[in-house]
């Protein structure tokens, strides 16, 4: 039990939430290219699938690639809304709406999930013997609030959340399972639709190992929990999660795919992305270094809530709902983690919401030493970080400082520098933002449970929309394949025939295939090849007997190591 004042519980006005949240989500979504690499390999298959036929929706794959990109729902997704958008606000922009849907859809699901367990009797704070103790509403509006705060704090999420990956899909499913199963402790058939919902999601939008420990996470969590849900809400999830999975395997045989393709799609969803059958060593050597940062605050504030929380004097404490259920989803995300071949950073953003709901519940019993902690600890990092950022937009503009923008040509020779107002005008803003909600805070003590985090959520927004205003022209540069793409263009323009791209990574052929107009495929062939060795082109050329030479050479210039190499094939002998 806590001890808590009506006044500290005091939600935040929905104006400054809604605000936080909305700026957060759509920062950084508009106005630039696809990035290498994840970024560009999701609107590939959507692209692919807005240009293409039957096929290519019933199995997501890039042009001219016979490799599944896996399960279809954020093509199908992505794709459509091309469609819809894209001549209004270009294919780009329009095929990221996307991501802020599956965020937006995962905040939401987070929110309300924790209000709904911030209600319950077993979490509520202990009566004062005067009065004076918050309501269960306000009390769980609070803690929804502190949870909403913490996704959005969490530093690894910035930009992996506004990226076109299947993960923003597999983010927005677990969220919703979360929320269903925690509705239907009360309402049965509305949670049980949320839950067959979210796993429905899940099922279309992962692979089956993913899907699989989801659904068994989530009825573990069901039969430990000691508050018991009932069978309403057990069939309506069941059938709705059934029809989930079984959606994508009817339209294999439905589709009337050839065995090739049929096997190409059941591969993709057994083993995309790839799986081990033991935990990798690649993947916990990752997560092991990577995870502390990418989850800071969540994972402090998380250990707090278990610590406290599980040790309570009241029988079956880690049944309880608000711990049992997000706990058992986060070490299923866990597992899955630990499972695949080589995890990045993309895997590590589905363990996000559960760590969200459960550190939630830390406010209320924090020690106003680690309060402070918190605090001064983002205010000063988001603060250097800002300007940081400042100084090198400056040394960018003004040429000054001199050393930073000497260093900046070297690092990105070619870039034109363009100044816009717009952009200014919102780093501005958001600065002087930043500094009034920094003044608030030190110079007054709050007593609400949430202040902590106010300040990691707006410095996370701070940082996140500085660099997507100030500094996007210069990331855009650094990350598209634009530039390389037109140079090629010209390269082949009088040069009929297609282009073999068996040795060009995912993100590579994503990119070219949508900013040029080139016949690109997985073909020996044809007259060029595209490829990143030349040992690859001349090992080639000695196994099928053909002589090659050497067209093209080029590079992005941010990227020292990658290298790009055009070449014309011809059959030895013929000139």
């Amino acid at each position: 039990m806590v001890k808590l004042t009506a006044a500290a519980t005091t939600s935040i006005p929905r104006i400054i939430i809604f605000a936080l949240t909305i700026i957060y989500g759509l920062a950084g979504l508009f106005a630039r290219d696809p990035w290498k690499n994840e970024d560009a390999i999701g609107f590939g298959g959507m692209w692919t699938l807005y240009q293409g036929n039957a096929l290519d929706w019933i199995v997501p794959h890039l042009a001219g690639r016979d490799a599944s990109l896996g399960a279809p729902f954020p093509f199908w997704l992505g794709a459509s809304l091309i469609d819809l958008f894209g001549p209004f606000i270009g294919d780009t922009n329009a095929a990221r709406l996307y991501s802020a849907i599956c965020f937006f859809s995962a905040a939401l699901a987070i929110w309300y999930a924790t209000y709904l367990l911030g209600r319950r009797q077993e979490v509520q704070p202990m009566a004062l013997a005067v009065g004076g103790q918050p309501g269960r509403k306000n009390y769980g509006m609070t803690l929804a609030d502190g949870a909403l705060l913490i996704f959005l704090a969490c530093v690894g999420l910035a930009q992996r959340a506004h990226e076109t990956t299947p993960m923003m899909a597999q983010l927005m499913g677990i969220s919703i399972v979360l929320y269903g199963t925690v509705r239907g402790l009360d309402k049965p058939w509305q949670g049980g639709l949320w839950t067959g919902l979210g796993i429905a999601i899940v099922a279309l939008s992962s692979n089956l190992t993913l899907s699989l420990i989801i659904v068994s996470s989530t009825v573990i969590a069901v039969i430990a929990s000691n508050a018991k849900l009932r069978f309403r809400w057990t069939l309506t999830s069941t059938i709705l999660g059934f029809i989930g999975f079984a959606i994508w395997p009817v339209l294999w045989y439905w589709g009337d795919l050839s065995p090739e393709w049929r096997h190409i799609a059941q591969e993709g969803w057994r083993n995309v992305p790839q799986m081990r059958s033991n935990p990798s060593i690649a993947s916990l050597g990752f997560l092991s270094v990577n995870f502390w940062a990418y989850a800071w605050p969540v994972w402090p504030l998380a250990i707090i809530s278990l610590a406290h929380w599980g040790r309570t004097k009241e029988s079956g404490a880690w049944r309880a709902p608000h711990l049992c259920i997000p706990l058992s989803l986060f070490v299923g995300c866990l597992i899955y983690v630990l499972f695949r071949l080589e995890a990045n950073e993309h895997d590590l953003m589905i363990m996000i919401p559960s760590l969200s709901i459960i550190a939630a519940f830390s406010l209320p019993i924090l020690k106003r030493g680690l309060i402070s902690f918190i605090d001064w600890f983002a205010m000063f990092s988001f603060t250097i970080i800002a300007l940081a950022i400042w100084i090198i937009w400056l040394a960018k503009v003004t040429g000054f400082p001199e050393s930073t923008a000497e260093n900046l040509s070297r690092l990105l020779p070619g870039f034109q520098t363009q100044f816009s107002l717009m952009a200014f005008g919102i780093a501005l803003l958001i600065t002087g933002v930043w500094l009034a909600i920094v003044r608030w805070r030190t110079s007054r003590a709050p007593k609400e449970i949430w202040r902590c985090l106010i300040i990691s959520a707006s410095g996370t927004t701070l940082m996140w929309v500085l660099l997507m205003t100030l500094w996007l022209p210069t990331i855009n540069y650094a990350k598209t394949y634009r530039d390389v793409a037109d140079r090629l263009v010209q390269i082949v323009a009088n040069t009929p025939g297609c282009i073999d791209t068996s040795n060009l990574g995912p993100a590579q052929l994503a990119s070219f295939s949508y900013f040029t107009k080139l016949t690109l495929r997985d073909d020996p062939s044809c007259n060029l090849m595209l490829t990143h060795s030349s040992q690859e082109a001349k090992a080639y050329a000695s196994l099928n007997k053909k002589k090659i030479e050497l067209l093209w050479e080029d590079r992005r210039t941010f990227d020292r190591d990658e290298r790009l190499r055009l070449y014309q094939i011809t059959p030895a002998g013929k000139e």
